[in-house]
């Protein structure tokens, strides 16, 4: 797979410095313009404070780049060109020359074949509320199930149904770990009411424990919840209505596929006078601290 980096990427691939992998379906599908060029430039610059090298990861026509130079991150951000790519459709985009935005699922193919350990993400996708019905089940989770890398998220989307997510989790052998909690979070709060994952208290701790799941041979990933801070979430009791009201608003469209998670945030974005959207931007760049210091503990 040709892969092109940016100047900073290569140089910190050169010298053997700690990359953090991001993705690109945040800055383009996830929030509207110009919030989307913020935060992106406000999570590389949290990045390099923190002493790891941004890998933004996108396509742009029709090529792989991992990490973004600023024309790129503003192409990204406004053109309304710029396609949802999963992992799957890799080779599709580069066939037909898409920009696209990489997903979860295609961001962490794309850092295993670059040599990147360790990946932030606001949340990740999972088993969708109906899929007894529907069968719908995000791409993310194969991937986690197949792609050896630390994986940073605060849990899984709320819109999801996240007590079969984490028993989808369980049985693709997706290893499991709060960062400071044993109660997988739910995206815009820390509580979801499913407890009993493993609690981890540092980084250096997490580094260690991916060292030794790989050392074992295991070729899942090491996935990291990480909940919102307390001044940022939004407790799920005010969260579930509004979501539930967005689901069935998504089924009386036939809304389905990859445009049902745009959709439903939107809806709550809309719903919420804008509460999430600032929640969702503030639990990603607490992701994208967290890491940086992991990416920092794995490099050493």
């Amino acid at each position: 797979m040709k892969i092109h980096y940016s100047n900073e990427v290569q140089s910190a691939l050169n010298d053997h410095k700690p990359i953090l992998a991001l993705e690109s379906t945040i800055i383009a599908q996830g929030m509207p313009y110009p919030h989307n060029l913020e935060f992106a430039q406000q999570a590389e610059s949290i990045c390099r404070d923190q002493g790891a090298v941004p890998a933004t990861t996108a396509i742009i026509n029709g090529e792989i780049y991992v990490g973004l130079e600023k024309n790129q991150i503003e192409l990204i951000a406004r053109d309304p060109s710029v396609k949802k790519i999963s992992r799957r459709e890799l080779g599709i985009a580069l066939s037909r020359k898409w920009h696209g935005a990489a997903t979860v699922s295609a961001t962490m193919h794309v850092a295993r074949s670059a040599g990147i350990r360790v990946f932030a993400t606001g949340g990740i996708g999972g088993v969708h509320r109906g899929a007894e019905d529907t069968f719908d089940l995000s791409e993310d989770l194969t991937a986690l199930g197949s792609i050896p890398i630390v994986v940073v998220s605060a849990g899984a989307k709320a819109i999801l149904d996240i007590g079969r997510t984490l028993e989808y989790l369980e049985t693709i052998g997706v290893a499991v770990v709060g960062y400071k909690t044993s109660e997988f979070p739910a995206f815009y709060s820390r509580h979801s009411g499913f407890h009993g994952i493993h609690q981890v208290n540092s980084a250096k701790h997490i580094a260690r424990m991916y060292r030794n799941h790989t050392g074992c041979g295991l070729h899942s990933a090491l996935l990291v919840a990480n909940p919102v801070s307390e001044k940022d979430e939004i407790p799920a009791q005010d969260m579930e209505s509004i979501i539930a009201a967005a689901c069935t608003s998504a089924q009386e469209k036939n809304i389905s596929g990859k445009k049902l998670t745009p959709y439903l945030l939107a809806e709550i974005v809309r719903a919420t006078g804008g509460r999430s959207l600032k929640t969702n931007r503030a639990l990603a760049l607490n992701n994208v601290g967290l890491g940086a210091k992991i990416s920092r503990e794995v490099h050493k």
